[in-house]
């Protein structure tokens, strides 16, 4: 029946799903943290903790499920990913990413903690590098350069 999909393709769907939530919150908790460098009142920079705080907690099983799947997808087919000069840098630029997730869960911990050090245009810059992150990880997984 080919209306049924195989188990890889399943897996597969939910890893994108689990990408794509993960990086919703990777990029707007960035966002928040801009908000609160520029906040110039105490009762907006504690809701604004508490929303980091928040969302980072809701970010972290995607994280988990986003690397559990990409495991199982790697597993399914093993011979096809050890062989893929492209799927090493893939990993990379993962465990790059699950750096700079660690971090934010760092500076949500400062801010919770009225401890933050940089402004606004800090965080403006760090936003961007899961976007960099992103763009290199889809370019290597759908176009394979190397």
């Amino acid at each position: 029946m080919a209306w049924i999909s195989s188990q890889a393709d399943w897996i597969k769907a939910f890893h994108i799903i689990f990408v794509v939530c993960w990086f919703a919150c990777i990029f707007y908790l960035p966002r928040l943290f801009v908000n609160y460098a520029i906040a110039d009142n105490d009762a907006t920079r504690s809701q604004l903790a508490i929303m980091q705080s928040k969302l980072f907690r809701f970010s972290i099983p995607f994280a988990i499920l986003t690397l559990v799947t990409g495991i199982a997808l790697a597993l399914a087919s093993p011979s096809y990913f050890l062989n893929a000069k492209w799927f090493y840098l893939k990993i990379v630029l993962v465990l790059i990413l699950f750096v700079y997730h660690g971090i934010c869960g760092y500076l949500v911990g400062q801010f919770s903690q009225g401890k933050n050090r940089h402004g606004h245009v800090f965080f403006r810059w760090f936003n961007e590098f899961p976007v960099l992150i992103l763009f290199a990880v889809v370019i290597l997984v759908e176009v394979r350069p190397f």
